[in-house]
Order: structure tokens, then C-alpha cells, then sequence
């Protein structure tokens, strides 16, 4: 019986896949810190969803035997954030070009994920790639100027648009911060300055949350979310959850 209802699900998820009128681009951010942050060994993962409207879109055709591409474009790369070193790996297409087109599969178990935590109220809406997460507070931030920050970049045809975003992790006690700002040169003026100007309507930041849903308008094509992580984790593997969709 469950394989007869799963088969129906597949075909009707297949149709509803093939029904979104923006592009889908997935990608994930691997952060390793090394020695000189208080939460090493920890390891951080961006999972980020962006869902935008592309008018020149190139639908990327996957091919899991061919991985020339990906070998191509994920390098690791050794950085540093005020004297302390980590190394980044991202995962997957990023540039705001190619379009991720999820497969029946992937979608049916998307969608299968999405309904168990929309009755455990952790998402608040029934759409895999656009997700509403509830807004839970957390205890404020006592490390200044110590945290994990990561810039995350918005897709758009637009010189200005609105985003919707939401922004959770696996671990309930982890309270971040978040900035919609309009490039990624505010990521260096915090680095280098401890100051940094954010969009200030309401609705494009947050602070001090472990999950959070808002809207942020009228924000720049080179616009993007700055996501500051406190450098206390007590996980071996923080997993951040980002959706961002272009309204």
C-alpha cells in the first residue's frame, strides 16, 4: 500500500515541478574552523535555497556520472576572519546562472520532508523550496566581535527587488544574527572596521534567534543576507538552513 500511495505522490510531485515559473539554485557552503576559534573542531554547512525569477534561464542538466564540472568549480579554499583561519568549500552551482530542476525523486522526498516539519511546526508553509520558518528567539549574544560570519547572495534581473528569507539550524540553542545589506563590501567593512551599514526598513534584519522568517523591499541587485554565528558552537556539525525567494 505505502508503494502504490508513493508511486501517485511521485507523479502528482513530478507535475508540480514542472509548474514553478522561477529558477531554483541550490547550493551548500562547507566551513571547517581550525584551531584558533573556541568552537573547533566544528564544522558549519550553509544550505542555502534561492528561488528567483530569471529571464535568461539555463536549465542545468545533471549528469551523475559526469562530475568534471563539480571537480571543476568546488576547491577548497583557506580563509580567515579577524586572525582566525578556516577553510571553505562550496558545493554546487552558485553564480546565479544555472538553474537546479529537482527530479521526481528529489522532489518527492522534498516534499515528504517538508510535510513531517510542517506538522512538527518547525515550517510553517507546504512549498519544499520556499520555506516560511517560526520566529523563535534566543538568549542574546555575549561574544562581541568573535562570531562566524558568512555573506549569502540574492539572484535577480532587477537594479532593485524584494526578498522574502528564512533562516533555521539544527541546533535549537544557537542564537544568530542577521543583516539584508546591499553588497558583499559591507562583509569586509565589519571585518575590517567592527562597522558595517545594513538596509534599515523594517523586516530586513534580526538578531539574537534561532529560527526566523521575514521580508526585506527595495534592496540592490548585488544585495545579500550577513549571517553572524557566535563562535560557541557545541555541535561537531552545525547545519544552517537558508531560503531566500525573490517576491
Amino acid at each position: 500500500m505505502f508503494g502504490i500511495v508513493l508511486s501517485n505522490a511521485l507523479f502528482g510531485h513530478l507535475i508540480l515541478a514542472s509548474s514553478y515559473d522561477q529558477d531554483i539554485n541550490k547550493y551548500s557552503i562547507y566551513v571547517h574552523l581550525q584551531p584558533e576559534w573556541n568552537s573547533y573542531p566544528s564544522n558549519i554547512i550553509f544550505d542555502v535555497t534561492n528561488v528567483w525569477s530569471n529571464s535568461n534561464s539555463i536549465l542545468y542538466d545533471y549528469n551523475p556520472h559526469d562530475v568534471s564540472n563539480l571537480i571543476a568549480y568546488n576547491s577548497n579554499q583557506l580563509q580567515s576572519q579577524n586572525g582566525k583561519s578556516f577553510v571553505k568549500l562550496k558545493h554546487e552551482f552558485s553564480n546565479c546562472e544555472s538553474s537546479w530542476n529537482p527530479l521526481s525523486y528529489r522532489y518527492a522526498i522534498d516534499s515528504v520532508r517538508n510535510n513531517i516539519e510542517l506538522m512538527k511546526g518547525t515550517q510553517l508553509n507546504d512549498d519544499p523550496y520556499i520555506s516560511v520558518f517560526p520566529n523563535i528567539p534566543s538568549k542574546p549574544n555575549e561574544l562581541i566581535h568573535s562570531e562566524y560570519i558568512q555573506f549569502i547572495p540574492i539572484c535577480t534581473s532587477k537594479d532593485n527587488t524584494s526578498y522574502e528569507y528564512a533562516i533555521t539550524s539544527n541546533d535549537d540553542q544557537l542564537s544568530f544574527d542577521a543583516y539584508f545589506v546591499s553588497s558583499e563590501d559591507e562583509l569586509q567593512n565589519y571585518l575590517s572596521s567592527s562597522s558595517f551599514t545594513p538596509y534599515l526598513q523594517e523586516g530586513c534584519s534580526v538578531q539574537n534567534h534561532s529560527s526566523f522568517s521575514g521580508i526585506c523591499k527595495n534592496v540592490g541587485k548585488n544585495s545579500g543576507l550577513l549571517i553572524m554565528i557566535p563562535d560557541n558552537l557545541k555541535l561537531s556539525l552545525t547545519k544552517i538552513t537558508v531560503n531566500i525567494h525573490e517576491m
